[in-house]
């Protein structure tokens, strides 16, 4: 899953902002999140699976009891995106959507193609026009 799926989720998002503080049980955040709206700890738990899945949260085995932490290294990907597209609203940025280094191979290509044209010999236009008859 992408982070960007895992953080769409509101109680996910949610579930982070609470493990910003540091590792967290899931009976902590089950209790922590019930505060806004009651859930269960099986649906905290499953929430936990996604963040895990998008590499968002790690589990640590503390004796008989699991803690989750953030790991913040798969947001650099969001932090990325953010910056760009506030680097696209600035006034006077007119960059292309797409990154310049995209654009190489088409302008290698447009090059090649305006060389063959110019050595290629013109085709011959005729002013008389034939008919065919049978």
């Amino acid at each position: 899953m992408s982070v960007f799926e895992a953080i769409a989720d509101p109680v996910r998002r949610r579930i982070l902002l609470t493990l910003v503080d540091g590792p967290t049980r899931v009976v902590d955040l089950c209790s922590h999140l019930s505060d806004a709206q009651p859930i269960s700890r099986p649906a905290v738990s499953r929430h936990l699976r996604v963040l895990a899945e998008a590499g968002l949260v790690v589990a640590e085995d503390r004796g008989r009891e699991r803690h989750y932490r953030l790991e913040s290294q798969p947001l650099d990907e969001v932090r990325r995106f953010i910056t760009d597209l506030t680097a696209e609203a600035a006034p006077g940025n007119r960059r292309p959507p797409i990154p310049e280094s995209a654009l190489d191979a088409l302008d290698t290509e447009i090059r090649r193609t305006v060389r063959q044209r110019r050595r290629a010999p013109a085709p011959h236009t005729s002013t008389t026009h034939h008919e065919e008859t049978a």
